[in-house]
């Protein structure tokens, strides 16, 4: 199964357990912290990925690190760790964010970016992304070095990729086409 389908799928069950405990927004509040967390940390981000490290481990580290959350996130933590597919919590997280906004009737855009956006930018894309959607947005910003500089913006199903990376490796592909074309010109 595709992971970002398998994360969308406990977003919704997690959300559906949430709904009928009336503690969504309590939810909401731990995915935050667990989106933000493993996206400042890359030690946490190379154990949740590590093969070598028991799950045994890696769940008493998480319930560690989420101490107070409530017992819907950290059942959550637990059935990813027992499923060996811990390595998705950050992506059901930002899904379980986006599914409980747009059951409020907001929309929530996820912005990623090589560092931290500042108030001011929050500000302004934030601005920008009310006037694009006409509804409630809130911000997401999610920090991830390997895009090197600019921004991935994802909102409901649309994503728009700015980042130095992708353009990178538009150029590299570019590059292939146009040498695979000159050595085939050549051998003629």
């Amino acid at each position: 199964m595709n992971e970002s389908r398998a994360a969308i799928r406990y977003a919704k069950a997690i959300l559906n357990q949430a709904v009928e405990s009336k503690a969504t927004d309590a939810v909401e509040k731990d995915m935050h912290s667990v989106v933000q967390t493993i996206s400042d940390s890359k030690e946490l981000q190379d154990v949740l990925a590590s093969p070598i490290i028991k799950g045994d481990v890696k769940k008493n580290a998480l319930l560690a690190v989420f101490t107070g959350s409530h017992s819907i996130s950290e059942g959550l933590i637990s059935l990813l760790v027992d499923n060996k597919r811990v390595s998705l919590l950050k992506d059901v997280a930002q899904h379980y964010i986006v599914l409980n906004e747009k059951l409020k009737g907001e929309e929530t855009a996820v912005v990623t970016t090589a560092v931290a956006l500042t108030k001011d930018l929050e500000a302004k894309v934030l601005e920008q992304l009310t006037k694009l959607t006409g509804k409630k947005v809130s911000i997401t910003n999610v920090i991830d070095e390997s895009i090197i500089g600019g921004f991935v913006l994802r909102i409901g199903d649309l994503q728009y990729n700015a980042s130095v990376a992708n353009k990178l490796n538009s150029l590299k592909e570019n590059f292939q086409t146009v040498y695979s074309l000159w050595f085939t010109l050549r051998t003629l």
